[in-house]
């Protein structure tokens, strides 16, 4: 709706993770390093953990695309699954083909052989498992048992979990205390600094192709840390909101009005800011009644 007015090539603040938008802030940089050291040394098992919305995912999938030939990947996105069809949703990303009806021993048997062949072509093979949190204690043992497969050099297989905190308090079981023992490489992802959060704005609005001055002003940033805690996904729905404030009054750039309404319109930064107080829906009316006056205006330019 706005990308025209402030000459964007695209919305700058969408929520799917996108690997072009990927900012390489101090601490999502150091993550992405953790990872990339600890595959290239062939460990088995990696953690990488983070509060909802600071970017988990997206990590992940800038660290899968910047594997290099040598790594065959695996990535399962909902592990809420049972052993046996998690090891089905393992063996498909692998490519491996058998009848559904498959036994147990011939499942684990056709994995196990497909690690093999792989690793006689000097390939590694690195799983990548999001909303670890979710995962089965039964469905981590079964994950456990299958990095005990390995050559005289290496692991066959090398898991990477990204999860929740909960997934932290999941792994102090002691049922699967042997699995926590063999997580040699962590890191905890955390949410934007408030300098972080003025290049990470910049940044993604370059990526969408915006040359201008700075759009969001000093204030507009500091009330959008304020109300966000630094958690990307809280800043870019934000962002987003204020945006489409900001183009509803034909304005070219966003200010901390625009960012105030676009937080009390947003359920998540209301709940963050003040759970004493009622919720007020005012700023919904607001928001629609702005996009509907940007329209309005755009057409009669």
């Amino acid at each position: 709706m706005y990308t025209a007015h402030f000459g964007l090539r695209e919305p700058p603040f969408g929520i799917t993770p996108d690997t072009s938008f990927f900012f390489g802030s101090p601490k999502s940089q150091e993550a992405l390093n953790t990872l990339l050291v600890a595959a290239r040394n062939g460990e088995g098992f990696i953690k990488i953990t983070g509060e909802v919305g600071t970017g988990k995912t997206l990590l992940c999938r800038k660290f899968l695309a910047t594997l290099g030939p040598e790594f065959v990947t695996a990535y399962i996105p909902n592990p809420y699954l049972e052993p046996r069809t998690l090891m089905l949703a393992l063996a498909d990303e692998l490519e491996i083909r058998f009848d559904r009806d498959v036994d147990q021993h011939r499942l684990l048997k056709s994995i196990t052989d497909r690690l093999m062949t792989l690793a006689a072509c000097d390939k590694r093979v690195l799983l990548c498992l999001d909303e670890a949190q979710a995962i089965p204690v039964e469905s981590l043992e079964a994950l456990r048992l299958l990095t005990n497969l390995e050559t005289e050099k290496r692991k066959l297989l090398q898991i990477v979990l990204f999860g929740q905190p909960e997934l932290n308090r999941k792994l102090e079981l002691q049922s699967i205390r042997q699995l926590a023992q063999r997580i040699t490489f962590h890191y905890h992802l955390g949410p934007l600094s408030r300098d972080d959060l003025d290049y990470y704005l910049a940044h993604r609005l370059r990526v969408a192709g915006f040359d201008g001055a700075r759009l969001f002003s000093r204030g507009a940033v500091a009330r959008l840390y304020r109300a966000s805690g630094g958690v990307p996904r809280l800043v870019n729905i934000l962002a987003h909101k204020a945006m489409m404030l900001c183009y509803g009054q034909g304005r070219q750039q966003v200010a901390r009005a625009h960012v105030a309404l676009a937080a009390r319109d947003t359920i998540a930064t209301s709940a963050r800011a003040a759970w004493q107080r009622p919720r007020t829906w005012a700023a919904a009316g607001i928001l629609l009644a702005g996009a509907a006056a940007g329209l309005t205006w755009a057409l009669t330019r």
